[in-house]
């Protein structure tokens, strides 16, 4: 592949290596974690994701994290190779301007969800600049095509006026983009704010931000979440409102990521952004035994029964995936020097990485969440 057109799979690929696969299993003779049961909860403090989750921890029914599991499995992925990323812009988007990389993001990350068809289970793919792109990459990659023609998808101005002829154009595919017609919205949404408030760019709203992700309210997830509806990834479970916020984070670590090395997108807490609750990490620990499922989802999950959104299995199973994520962090860092220590989103892309493509059925819920 050409050098200048990195892809977020080789993005975290370098961020992990191969390492022992634990067998799978029910998690038979291991502890059943719970915050309540075993006083066991990851030292992070300042992180409101990590905060609302007791109530989900404490009290689940269909998912459970073992801490023997997060143990074994720290014993070995401490040993790995787990640097902290340097993330080229796919396909020389930005060519290096910050505020560039920071619109081309933010605007791919409002719609980054959903490249699986759900009624046929055909992935979301395009060919641009010699290659083949699927899921999130191929959103990636039809977005600098529709820049390369002249289509200005990173003014808000634009955004907040697009129409569904021009949302099938820009994401022309071997299929329609899933829930083509909600991203429509979203970008609407998105886009009258950024022309409303920020003169139609992502970079205006994050220069008035403090470099922070939470401060009193004020941080730029505290504002995302409020002032982009779309970004507000909370679910209620037994009367409490659980703060997932997935999307907000890992737009805000890509950018984090791409500007690192430059110094041009400092983040005073960067170590307070927990997993990415998606698809594909809760498969990675289910897989390790770090998790295990009852019956009745197991089964929901292997059929490819749809798990409605905010119901109680599908709130436990991204919870559980952003609680035990944390601990295994814990505990990697446990075993590795000072100068060596990783934070959550590490672990994150070491788990995506080498389960992204497995064969294992991950759970299906129709959401612009995630």
């Amino acid at each position: 592949m050409p050098s200048g057109i990195p892809d977020r799979r080789r993005f975290l690929g370098a961020m992990a290596t191969v390492g022992a696969i634990a067998a799978a299993g029910e998690g038979g003779g291991l502890k059943a974690v719970t915050g309540a049961s075993e006083g066991r909860w990851p030292q992070l403090a300042g992180s409101p994701v990590l905060d609302s989750l007791h109530p989900v921890i404490e009290h689940s029914r269909d998912v459970h994290t073992h801490l023997d599991k997060v143990v074994e499995v720290a014993n070995w992925m401490a040993y790995e190779d787990l640097p902290m990323p340097d993330y080229q812009m796919p396909f020389e988007a930005g060519q290096g301007n910050a505020d560039d990389v920071i619109d081309y993001i933010l605007t791919a990350d409002c719609v980054d969800t959903a490249f699986t068809d759900f009624s046929t289970h055909v992935k979301f793919q395009v060919d641009y600049a010699g290659r083949h792109w699927s899921d999130s990459d191929g959103l990636f990659a039809c977005m600098k095509r529709a820049m390369d023609s002249g289509i200005p998808i990173l003014d808000g101005k634009f955004l907040a006026r697009v129409t569904r002829p021009e949302m099938e154009h820009i994401f022309a595919a071997n299929i329609e983009l899933p829930m083509l017609d909600e991203k429509m919205e979203i970008w609407r949404q998105v886009g009258a704010v950024l022309a409303e408030k920020y003169d139609g760019r992502f970079h205006n709203f994050v220069k008035s931000c403090p470099a922070r992700l939470y401060d009193n309210g004020a941080g730029l997830i505290d504002r995302m979440v409020k002032e982009f509806p779309r970004f507000n990834d909370v679910s209620p479970y037994d009367g409490a409102t659980v703060k997932i916020y997935k999307l907000p984070q890992l737009g805000l670590w890509f950018v984090y990521s791409a500007l690192r090395k430059t110094g041009q997108f400092p983040l005073a807490d960067v170590d307070k952004m927990t997993a990415f609750a998606d698809y594909i990490v809760p498969v990675a620990l289910r897989l390790l035994g770090v998790t295990s499922y009852s019956k009745e989802l197991e089964h929901a999950i292997n059929s490819y029964q749809m798990i409605p959104r905010d119901s109680r299995q599908e709130v436990e199973l991204r919870a559980h995936c952003v609680y035990a994520t944390a601990l295994l962090c814990e505990e990697v860092n446990k075993r590795r020097p000072k100068d060596q220590q990783i934070i959550i989103p590490q672990i994150d892309a070491r788990l995506w990485t080498h389960y992204h493509t497995t064969s294992w059925p991950h759970h299906l819920t129709r959401t612009i969440m995630y």
